[in-house]
């Protein structure tokens, strides 16, 4: 039987056993005997009723974490079989990692931790660029098992991704072979399929994310079209929510693409933040905007003003300065025609289309079925259309233009200005308006 302060390969002295994430398969707390640190242990019992994809799974697993190199992944120290039988004629074979202090998320959870919407997107963006790491390895990684605990937040405040006994590497992930492994409730419908692709860790991700913020395992909340229904749950921002809904898709081709796609609208400053909307705290309309909105349960339309005035400060603070910049900006137009005479009359069209388009374009946005339209008008003439999926939308923004603001959906790889030179209250309200409609 294995026992405290045994001592395997004559170099690890087991100190107190951990847990056991299947029969036969032990971890241990140890000691490095060489270095005296403290380390952690892996076994995995052979015995003849052992199914064969265990073993392939173990070695794979020894095999892909003696290649990494991340500081969120414990480091890999040794892998070895024991040349003696120690514990009832089994032969086993052992895994060596760093070890981590610190206490797994499913541990905080069962002990009632409730992760606030700032602690949930820390621990996102940590998982994504590990997810970064292994999925833009060549031959990508998988990591198949992403749960709460399988994450550990360290004392170090960093979180932790352990457990890679259900990794897949090249050989699987080319489609020669597979093995279905997985947790329920947090792994993707494909990957009981034995048809996992990067877009299944974000799936698990997500997944994990609901189960922090909302203290409820994933297998535990109802379901509508295979979709987790999470939003009634929690009190977060619902650009959160939107981004989160946009990772446990059900169909792979909605759901981010990349994990680096994913990362990049978590972290962007054009998101909307959780201080400024708030499902529970509706932001009203402005007093005085000229922005039309009209809205029902199967169309919702917006219509914008144009925007150069705007910007030229007639609306809020800061109009002077641009409007002294504007005018130097003209004032140095006849200077430009004299030196470029030739095209003088070519340039001054250009500038008067510009004007026009400066002070007279309007734009309107439409939402209805499973599409939506942004239309560009000068004189109520449609002169610029565009169509965008509804499904494929990640997400609304707001951009800060010098002294206005911009609504900006990204849908797949476009984006889309709705344009209007916004205040910073009006770009609240309408990223809003959109993004409740949508949910």
């Amino acid at each position: 039987m294995l026992q405290a302060k045994q001592v395997l390969k004559e170099r690890y002295q087991l100190q107190q056993q951990l847990g056991r994430t299947a029969p036969g398969r032990p971890t241990w707390l140890a000691t490095d005997l060489q270095t005296n640190e403290q380390v952690i242990v892996k076994l995995l019992a052979f015995s003849p009723q052992m199914q064969w994809e265990e073993m392939k799974l173990f070695e794979r697993e020894a095999k892909v974490l003696a290649s990494f190199n991340h500081a969120q992944i414990p480091r890999y120290r040794d892998y070895f079989s024991l040349e003696h039988k120690i514990d009832e004629g089994l032969l086993w074979f052992v895994i060596v990692q760093d070890y981590i202090p610190g206490i797994t998320l499913q541990e905080l959870l069962a002990e009632g931790k409730r992760f606030t919407e700032t602690q949930v997107r820390k621990i996102a963006a940590q998982l994504l660029n590990i997810l970064i790491y292994l999925h833009e390895l060549n031959p990508p990684v998988l990591h198949r098992d992403i749960k709460p605990s399988n994450l550990i937040w360290g004392e170090d405040e960093q979180v932790y991704l352990v457990d890679f006994g259900s990794v897949q590497d090249k050989e699987a992930f080319t489609g020669v072979t597979f093995t279905v492994v997985g947790t329920s409730g947090y792994a993707p419908l494909e990957q009981f399929w034995g048809r996992a692709v990067p877009a299944s860790d974000l799936y698990a991700l997500g997944t994990t994310l609901i189960h922090l913020i909302t203290g409820i395992a994933p297998v535990d909340l109802p379901q509508k079209d295979s979709r987790i229904q999470f939003a009634n749950q929690v009190s977060v921002s619902s650009s959160l929510i939107s981004w989160i809904k946009k990772l446990i898709e059900p169909a792979i081709e909605k759901r981010f693409s990349t994990a680096r796609q994913a990362l990049e609208l978590l972290n962007s400053g054009l998101l909307i933040k959780s201080s400024n909307i708030n499902i529970r705290n509706k932001i009203t309309q402005p007093v005085a905007t000229r922005i039309r909105v009209n809205k029902s349960s199967e169309r919702l339309e917006i219509y914008l003003p144009a925007g150069g005035r705007r910007k030229l400060g007639i609306f809020g603070s800061g109009g002077i300065f641009a409007s002294l910049y504007f005018a130097k900006w003209l004032i140095s137009l006849p200077l430009l025609v004299i030196w470029v005479l030739p095209l003088g009359l070519l340039f001054s069209a250009g500038i008067s289309v510009a004007l026009l388009m400066f002070f007279c374009e309007r734009r309107s946005i439409y939402f209805e079925g499973d599409r939506f339209y942004l239309e560009r008008q000068l004189f109520r003439s449609i002169y610029g259309k565009q169509v965008g999926d509804i499904e494929e939308i990640l997400g609304v923004f707001l951009q800060k233009q010098g002294l206005v603001y911009q609504v900006s959906i990204r849908a797949g790889e476009q984006v889309y200005n709705l344009g209007g030179a916004l205040s910073e209250a009006e770009s609240i309200w309408l990223a809003q308006e959109i993004q409740d409609w949508i949910n």
